[in-house]
Formats: C-alpha cells, sequence, structure tokens
C-alpha cells in the first residue's frame, strides 16, 4: 500500500505540470503513454511488443491521437481517413508474412488503436478548450475509485460484477459516485465557473459511472488474457492500460458527448 500511495504522489507531481504546459509537452507526453499502452495490450494478447504490426500499429494510433496536429504540419495530406485506412490495410497484409500474427491479433490491435487513441485525442481536445473540464474529470476519476474501494471495504456485501472483478461491491460503486459529487461540488466551488452546479452533477453521475466502467472493461480484458495487470511500469499499480483504464473510458464518452 505505502509503495502504491508513493507511486501514485510521484506521478501526480510529473503528470500535473505537463498538463497545465500543455502544447507539444503534453502531446508527446500522451503518445508515450498510449503508444505504452497499446504495447501492454499487446503482450496480454501474446504479439510481440517489439515487432512489425506493433510499428504498424503505433503509426495509426498516433495518427488517431493527433490527427488535428498532423494536417496543421502537413496540409497536404487527405483528411478523409485514407491514410488510417491504409494503416490498417497493412496491419491486415502482416498477417501473410509475419509468423504467428493473425487475423484475431489484427482485431486486437484494431480494437486497441481506436480505444486508446479516441480516449487519448480527446484528452488532448480537452486540454485545448476547455482545462477545466479536464481537471473536472480526473477529479471524478480519481475520488470515484478512492469513494469505490474505502465505502467497498468497509460497507462492501452485494458485489458488482463477481465474474470480473470480485472484489467490487454495488455498495462501492455507489459510494464512489457519492465521493465523485461531494469533490466536484467542492471543485466547482472553488474555481467557479460557466456550469450551474445543478446542471452538472448528472454529468458527474455519468461520468463516474462511466469511470467504473472503464474500470470493469479494463478487469475483463486481463481475466481474458489471464493476467493480473497489463504492465509493470509503476510499481505497486500495473502498467499504464491498468492506471488510464477508468480515463480511456470517460474521455471517449465526453468525446461522444460532443463535450470536447
Amino acid at each position: 500500500m505505502k509503495q502504491r500511495s508513493m507511486t501514485a504522489i510521484i506521478a501526480l507531481l510529473f503528470f500535473v505540470p505537463i498538463i497545465y504546459i500543455g502544447s507539444w509537452v503534453l502531446e508527446a507526453f500522451i503518445v508515450l503513454l498510449a503508444i505504452t499502452a497499446l504495447m501492454e495490450i499487446h503482450q496480454m494478447k501474446g504479439i510481440n511488443p517489439i515487432s512489425f504490426p506493433t510499428l504498424v500499429s503505433s503509426v495509426a494510433l498516433i495518427f488517431v491521437i493527433l490527427y488535428k496536429r498532423i494536417l496543421e504540419v502537413f496540409p497536404v495530406l487527405p483528411d478523409n481517413g485514407s491514410l488510417f485506412a491504409l494503416l490498417i490495410l497493412i496491419l491486415i497484409s502482416l498477417t501473410l508474412v509475419v509468423k504467428d500474427y493473425t487475423i484475431e491479433d489484427v482485431g486486437i490491435s484494431f480494437v486497441g488503436i481506436l480505444y486508446i487513441g479516441t480516449g487519448f485525442h480527446s484528452f488532448i481536445l480537452t486540454r485545448e478548450t476547455n482545462i477545466h473540464l479536464l481537471i473536472l474529470s480526473l477529479l471524478i476519476i480519481w475520488s470515484t475509485d478512492t469513494g469505490a474501494y474505502l465505502i467497498g471495504r468497509k460497507f462492501g456485501k452485494n458485489k458488482l460484477a463477481p465474474l470480473i472483478s470480485p472484489n467490487k461491491t454495488i455498495e462501492g460503486s455507489i459510494g464512489g459516485i457519492i465521493i465523485a459529487m461531494i469533490v466536484s461540488v467542492i471543485y466547482l466551488l472553488l474555481f467557479p465557473t460557466n456550469w450551474p452546479i445543478l446542471l452538472m452533477l448528472p454529468l458527474v453521475v455519468v461520468l463516474s459511472i462511466a469511470g467504473q466502467i472503464g474500470d470493469l472493461i479494463e478487469s475483463a480484458i486481463k481475466r481474458h488474457f489471464g493476467t493480473k495487470d497489463s504492465g509493470n511500469i509503476l510499481p505497486g499499480h500495473g502498467g499504464i492500460f491498468d492506471r488510464f483504464d477508468s480515463l480511456l473510458f470517460v474521455l471517449s464518452v465526453m468525446f461522444i458527448m460532443g463535450l470536447v
């Protein structure tokens, strides 16, 4: 627990200034996180993380995350998604020449590209358009996770998803939502925005639930592949995909809702 807490504190001290700086510094850091998460997914599936499929997948992932920036730097490139389609065709074609890289593996790569890419693309968009909303979404995720753990540990009796994550409880889930609402109200009172607090609370509930769904999805993926953690890059926390599972889903939901 001590190691887990120290890792979290160090990560926050490093991550928060990068969010504040933004620009290419944040974009480069996000790309690094995204590629690492994709490599972890590949490794869980048994795909060599240092291989041509991972390289092509990483290029496609970068294209999804930095789509706007790439078109700004290279305005002559087509903006109809044809380059992304080309990368996917190359990925499929690699099944013909790369040993042990199958059509099923292509599916894993493709889902990883879209899921991780959409989430981190939304992260950058939110930072550019509304840093308050980004900070609020992070607070919702962290407070939900902490609240669900503490309340579930003390009062949890009814399992939330026993076949996926046996330790999570319905009481913890509800407690996490309540803690997220309290933290969000405090933030909105300390840093007033144009959003009426009463109108923001339903959004907080939706994003809190979305964060828990993202966590369960990642748990289901790990259970499917028979692994405890996606990686071991963060002592006590597992891998990058482990730490950003909720955030990826929450930001994807925000993207779909048109909030970014």
